[in-house]
């Protein structure tokens, strides 16, 4: 199994206050670390930030899909929770609890006394996902623009411009945040938080294989530069153009 590098991860282990149960951790994950013994094993030194203990768990979470994003974590690789814990500086504990989240989002699957093997996506998937994606979205984006004011999706400028500046970055992990966070905030005008939640984790499953296989930099801001065109069609309540972008920005993708 692959190694992996997390140079840019800043996961802390608990202040000195939470050691204590941090041992009882290390204790419970004593049989699973035998059990995976000789697979991922590092000799890097941990990361240590401070940070407060209950923030741990999320702050793995979202390091690790950065990584799913970012290609660091790579599709079909088993990836054990001790060991990926040391390499955080934190007990096997939270890293796992992270993986079963992941595992309920579709990015890991369980491989029972290794680890999580990052699920493999094939085109066809791929597809299917972006045409649930299209199927939610667009109808609705559309049916909004008829009836939301133009004040309000000129306060959605900010998010549009936050994933302009994302993709220039060049990072895609950044990146994918920022474009989940821009399409919450247009769905999130039609006060469906139901529909909302579903179409962002459709989103969230496609984006670990889709943003990481993209063609990059230049790709990522003409996706982003998309959203801004978007908001400027229904500012101006310009049907025709927001039906040509909505149209053009899920073909990107299917």
């Amino acid at each position: 199994m692959a190694e992996f590098a997390v140079p840019h991860v800043r996961v802390p282990v608990q202040p000195a206050g939470a050691e204590r149960g941090r041992g009882r951790e290390q204790g419970d994950a004593g049989g699973a670390v035998g059990a995976v013994r000789g697979e991922h094993t590092h000799s890097e030194a941990p990361i240590r930030p401070v940070v407060q203990r209950a923030s741990v768990r999320g702050q793995i979470l979202d390091a690790l899909r950065a990584a799913l994003v970012s290609g660091e974590l790579r599709p079909g690789e088993v990836y054990s929770a001790p060991a990926l814990g040391e390499r955080f500086g934190v007990s096997a504990t939270p890293v796992r609890e992270a993986m079963q989240q992941l595992a309920l989002e579709g990015a890991v699957e369980v491989v029972p006394n290794r680890g999580f093997r990052v699920v493999v996506r094939d085109a066809r998937e791929l597809s299917e996902l972006a045409e649930v994606r299209r199927l939610i979205e667009a109808p609705l984006i559309l049916r909004l623009a008829r009836v939301v004011p133009a004040e309000r999706w000129a306060e959605l400028r900010p998010s549009a411009e936050a994933t302009v500046r994302a993709a220039s970055s060049g990072c895609r992990a950044t990146y994918a945040e920022a474009d989940r966070a821009f399409h919450r905030a247009v769905l999130g005008l039609a006060g469906n938080e139901q529909l909302v939640r579903i179409a962002d984790d459709v989103q969230r499953r496609a984006q670990w294989s889709l943003v990481a296989a993209s063609g990059g930099r230049t790709e990522l801001v003409a996706d982003a530069a998309e959203h801004a065109a978007l908001v400027d069609a229904l500012v101006l309540r310009d049907l025709d153009a927001v039906r040509v972008v909505v149209e053009e920005h899920f073909a990107r993708w299917c």
